[in-house]
């Protein structure tokens, strides 16, 4: 039963090397392990402070990038619009041109068409002119063949002078 417990001599050195190893750390241990351990707390204190701060940044930069975003749409899609619009007037341009080229056009084919139906229709007088002229000579030549005819006729063509 003796080794179960111990003695009183045993407990006092026990005791006082406890005491004095307490002492020993207390002074030359625990100091430094406490400032240690203040100075990692305090570094992790402000990395976590630095943390929400990047977190904030990170969210203002994300609602900044939303922004440009929105307004890049929006610049984009009044380019398109102005494009849109362009390309229309552009048309439009294109087609008037057409249609007054194509009236022109046409303005001039009837034009043309006009003179040479007048050139065409002085050409067929022209012609009846001298196919009345040739078929009344033949005519005047056959029927004035004797002098009889000749003289007929004179008196026919005055008669019809006096009258008018």
């Amino acid at each position: 039963m003796e080794l179960l417990t111990p003695g009183i001599g045993l407990i006092f050195w026990q005791l006082v090397v406890f005491l004095i190893v307490f002492f020993v750390l207390a002074t030359f241990v625990w100091k430094p392990i406490a400032s240690a351990l203040r100075a990692r707390e305090g570094m992790i204190e402000d990395s976590l402070k630095a943390a929400d701060i990047a977190k904030e940044e990170m969210a203002q930069m994300k609602a900044d990038n939303e922004y440009l975003l929105q307004e890049a749409r929006v610049e984009r899609d009044q380019m398109l619009k102005e494009a849109m619009t362009v390309a229309n007037q552009i048309k439009e341009d294109a087609k008037n041109e057409t249609s007054s080229i194509t009236e022109k056009m046409i303005a001039d084919a009837k034009v043309s068409i006009e003179n040479e139906k007048k050139a065409a229709l002085a050409e067929v007088k022209d012609l009846v002119a001298t196919l009345s002229l040739d078929i009344a000579e033949k005519l005047i030549r056959e029927k004035l063949s004797d002098d009889k005819a000749q003289k007929g006729l004179v008196d026919k063509f005055l008669k019809e002078i006096k009258v008018n």
